[in-house]
C-alpha cells in the first residue's frame, strides 16, 4: 500500500512538474520574463544541474536587465561545476552591459582553456554560436584542431565562413571536407544548395562554379566531376550536366544510370531537347535491357506530350515495334503501362487499355510494379467514368504499400476522383490530410484543391459553380480539351464576378498553353492581373505570363517586368527563386 501511495504521488509530482515548464517555456515564448524567471528559478531549484534551465534563467535576468543577478548566478555555477562555456556567458554578460574589454577579457580565457583541454571545445564553440560570436567561436574551432589534429570541425567551420560572408573560405572548407570525407557531402551539398537559393546576388554561385570548375581541371578524379555536374543541376543547367557525365562515363564506363536519372531531371524541369540528347546518348552507348527500355519510355513519353492528332498513329507504332523487339516481360512493364495510357487517353480505346493491364498483372511482377499496373488500370476506370472501380484499385494501392510515395500518389488520385464525382466534402477531408503528405508534389497538389473546395463552399453553399468547375477539370483529365475549354467559358459566363472566377481563367489559361493558343493564355492571365491582384493566383498568373514571354514568344522585355513584381511583391510564392533566376538572366547579369 506504501509503495501504491508512494507512485501515485511521484506521477502528480512529475504532472505539476511538466505543467510548471510548460508555464515558464509560454512566459518565455510570450516576453513576459518576469513571470518566466520565477518559473525557471523554481524548476533549477528542483534541478539544479539543468543547463536549458540555467540558461532560460539567466536570459530572463538579462532581459530585465539585473545583470548583476546575472553574473552571480554565472559565477557561482562556474564554481560549482567549472565548466569554460560558462565563461563565454560571463562574457556576453560584460558585452550587453557594453563592456567590450571585459567581455573580450572571459571569451579569451574561454579560449585559454581549450588550450588546455582540448575537449572543452565542443561547450565553448557552442556557446560562442549561440551568442552569435562567430569569431570566437572560429577560433575555439582552429585553436582545438592546432593542439588536437584527429578533431574535425570543418563543416562547422564551413559554416561559419558562410555565415561570415566569407564564400571563398566556406567554399574550400566545404570542398575539401567533402573530399576528404565523402560520407559528409550530402549535408555539404544541402549547405552549399541553400546558399546558392538564399543570396541576395550570384557571388557565392559564381565562387562555387568558379571552385569546382578549377578543380575539375587540376585533378584528374573523377569525384570533381560528379560534384560539378550536381552543381549544374541545381542551377538547371542540363547541358552543361550532360557534358559532365559524358566525361566520368568514358573514363569510368560501368553504369548509365546516373546519366539516365539526369534525363529524368531534365524531363521534369521540362528541357525535352537536353533530355532527347541524353536519352539518345544512353541507346547508343548501352546494350542492358534495363536502361534501353527506360530510355525508349523517355523519349515515347516526350514524343507523346509534343503530339497533335496525326502523330498518333506512327507512335502507336513505334510502341508496337519496340514492345515486339523487347517482348513482354517484366522488364518492359514501363512501355506496356505507357502504351495502355496512349491508347486510353490519346486514341480513346480504354477497353484495350486496361487489356493490356491485365495482360501485365499475369506476369511475376514484385509488390511496387504490380502497384504501378493497379495505378494505371484505376486511371483507365476513373477515364470510364467508372468512379467506385477506380476507387476500390486506388484503395488496395494504399493498402498495399502504407505509408510509402506510391501509397500517397493513390491517395491524391482516390481524392481527385471523389472530387471528380462531385462528393466534395469526402474529398475535402482527404485533400486536408494529404497536405502534409513527404512529397512536396502531393502536399501543393492536395493544397490547391483543398484550398479550391474550401474557398469555394464558402462562397456558394450549394457548390453549383464548383460542380461546374470540377466538369471541365475531368474532361482536361480525359484529355478532352476542346469540350473542356467550352465548360470552363460557360463557367465564367455563368458565374461571372464570384469566386470560381480567377481559378477559372487559371485553368483556361494552361489549357491554352497547352494547345498552343498562347495569345488566349496570355489574356486569361491578364484578366487575374487586372481584375484578382489581392487573390491566391495572382502569382502564378504574372509567373506564367512571363515564361510564355520568354520561352514561347520570344518576348523578353515584356516578361521582365513580370518576373520583377513576383520578386518585390510575392516573396512568399513557390515561384519566387525561379523568377529571380529568370529575371537576372533576362537582365543580362554575369556570373548566373
Amino acid at each position: 500500500m506504501k509503495k501504491l501511495f508512494l507512485h501515485i504521488a511521484l506521477f502528480f509530482s512529475l504532472i505539476c512538474f511538466s505543467q510548471n515548464e510548460q508555464l515558464a517555456e509560454y512566459y518565455y515564448d510570450k516576453g513576459d520574463f518576469e513571470k518566466a524567471k520565477i518559473g525557471y528559478e523554481e524548476l533549477l531549484e528542483n534541478i539544479p544541474q539543468n543547463t536549458q534551465y540555467f540558461l532560460r534563467t539567466i536570459d530572463c535576468y538579462q532581459q530585465l536587465q539585473q545583470f548583476d543577478l546575472a553574473e552571480k548566478a554565472i559565477q557561482n555555477r562556474l564554481t560549482k561545476y567549472n565548466q569554460g562555456s560558462l565563461l563565454v556567458e560571463l562574457g556576453y554578460n560584460c558585452q550587453l552591459q557594453k563592456n567590450d574589454s571585459k567581455a573580450q577579457n572571459y571569451y579569451e580565457q574561454a579560449i585559454e582553456r581549450i588550450r588546455k583541454n582540448p575537449n572543452e571545445v565542443y561547450g565553448i564553440a557552442n556557446s560562442f554560436e549561440r551568442k552569435v560570436q562567430l569569431e570566437f567561436a572560429l577560433k575555439a574551432y582552429q585553436t582545438a584542431t592546432e593542439i588536437q589534429p584527429n578533431f574535425n570541425f570543418n563543416y562547422q567551420q564551413g559554416l561559419i565562413y558562410g555565415q561570415l560572408g566569407n564564400f571563398d573560405k566556406m567554399i574550400s572548407t566545404f570542398l575539401d571536407e567533402a573530399y576528404a570525407n565523402p560520407h559528409n557531402s550530402i549535408v555539404i551539398q544541402n549547405q552549399l544548395s541553400r546558399f546558392m537559393t538564399d543570396e541576395a546576388d550570384n557571388s557565392f554561385s559564381d565562387a562555387l562554379r568558379k571552385a569546382l570548375i578549377l578543380k575539375v581541371q587540376k585533378s584528374q578524379d573523377l569525384f570533381w566531376n560528379r560534384y560539378l555536374s550536381w552543381f549544374y543541376v541545381q542551377q538547371k543547367e542540363f547541358s552543361k550536366a550532360f557534358i559532365q557525365e559524358k566525361a566520368i562515363y568514358k573514363r569510368n564506363p560501368e553504369s548509365l544510370a546516373g546519366i539516365l536519372n539526369l534525363a529524368n531531371l531534365a524531363i521534369e524541369e521540362e528541357n525535352q531537347e537536353v533530355a532527347g540528347e541524353i536519352l539518345n546518348f544512353i541507346l547508343e552507348n548501352t546494350k542492358d535491357l534495363g536502361l534501353l527500355v527506360q530510355a525508349h519510355t523517355y523519349l515515347i513519353q516526350i514524343k507523346i506530350d509534343k503530339a497533335t492528332d496525326k502523330d498518333y498513329a506512327a507512335i502507336n507504332g513505334e510502341i508496337e515495334a519496340l514492345l515486339k523487339e523487347f517482348e513482354i516481360s517484366p522488364f518492359t512493364l514501363s512501355l506496356q503501362l505507357i502504351q495502355a495510357h496512349f491508347v486510353t487517353f490519346h486514341l480513346k480505346k480504354p477497353e484495350q487499355g486496361k487489356e493490356i493491364i491485365k495482360r501485365a498483372l499475369d506476369l511475376q511482377l514484385n509488390s511496387y510494379e504490380v502497384a504501378k499496373a493497379k495505378m494505371e488500370l484505376a486511371d483507365i476506370f476513373l477515364f470510364e467514368e467508372k468512379f467506385n472501380q477506380a476507387l476500390l484499385y486506388y484503395s488496395q494501392i494504399e493498402m498495399d504499400l502504407k505509408n510509402d510515395a506510391v501509397a500517397h500518389e493513390a491517395s491524391l488520385k482516390a481524392a481527385k476522383t471523389s472530387y471528380f464525382k462531385g462528393d466534395f466534402d469526402w474529398a475535402l477531408k482527404q485533400f486536408k490530410e494529404l497536405k502534409s503528405a513527404n512529397t512536396q508534389l502531393i502536399a501543393n497538389d492536395a493544397l490547391e484543391y483543398f484550398l479550391l473546395i474550401n474557398d469555394n463552399t464558402v462562397a456558394d453553399s450549394t457548390q453549383t459553380a464548383l460542380k461546374a468547375f470540377a466538369k471541365g477539370d475531368y474532361l482536361l483529365y480525359q484529355n478532352r480539351n476542346q469540350e473542356a475549354i467550352a465548360q470552363f467559358q460557360l463557367v465564367l459566363k455563368n458565374f461571372k464576378g464570384s469566386e470560381i472566377e480567377a481559378v477559372t481563367q487559371l485553368r483556361l489559361g494552361k489549357v491554352y498553353e497547352k494547345t498552343g493558343e498562347f495569345n488566349l493564355a496570355l489574356s486569361q492571365y491578364q484578366a487575374i492581373i487586372d481584375h484578382h491582384s489581392d487573390g491566391i493566383y495572382i502569382d502564378e498568373a504574372l509567373f506564367f505570363s512571363a515564361e510564355i514571354y520568354s520561352k514561347k514568344l520570344n518576348e523578353p522585355e515584356k516578361a521582365k517586368p513580370l518576373y520583377e513584381k513576383i520578386i518585390f511583391n510575392h516573396q512568399d510564392s513557390i515561384y519566387f527563386v525561379e523568377a529571380r533566376k529568370k529575371f537576372r538572366e533576362l537582365r543580362g547579369d554575369k556570373n548566373l
